[in-house]
């Protein structure tokens, strides 16, 4: 009973069969969550873009000085995976009527474990609708 309790009461490795089996676990749930943070902050970055590219362009600017507007306050968007769409254009605006724009933006997935389950890149897309003034 003695050699027993020497061979199965040794608990020197149970610490790292542990950390063994939980670590995946653990690494998925952080990227995940840094993933997730990613794609929420781009949203909301895209969202309040949309909505000073409005309200820029119902006081009486033009089309392309709303997309420079949203192009100089894009922060950490890559350009040339934003889409700005401006309608009607700036012609065609008469007062009292809507003036609508849309941003659209791709996110890169960083996880290829998260890119099998979700689009890589993941479109998103916002759009603000205000009255010229």
């Amino acid at each position: 009973m003695l050699w027993a309790k020497r061979v199965f009461g040794n608990e020197h490795g149970q610490a790292l069969v542990e950390m063994a089996l939980v670590l995946p676990l653990l690494l998925l749930l952080f990227l995940g969550i840094f993933e997730f943070g990613r794609i929420l902050g781009s949203y909301m970055l895209i969202s309040n873009l949309s909505r000073e590219g409005a309200r820029y362009g119902v006081v009486g600017h033009d089309d392309n000085q709303i997309q420079a507007l949203i192009l100089s306050r894009r922060a950490w968007l890559d350009e040339n995976q934003l889409l700005i769409i401006v309608s009607p254009p700036y012609l065609e605006r008469d007062k009292g009527e809507p003036l609508n724009v849309g941003v659209n933006y791709s996110v890169d997935l960083m996880t290829p474990f998260y890119a099998q389950f979700l689009p890589d890149p993941l479109p998103l897309s916002t759009q603000c609708t205000m009255r010229v003034e």
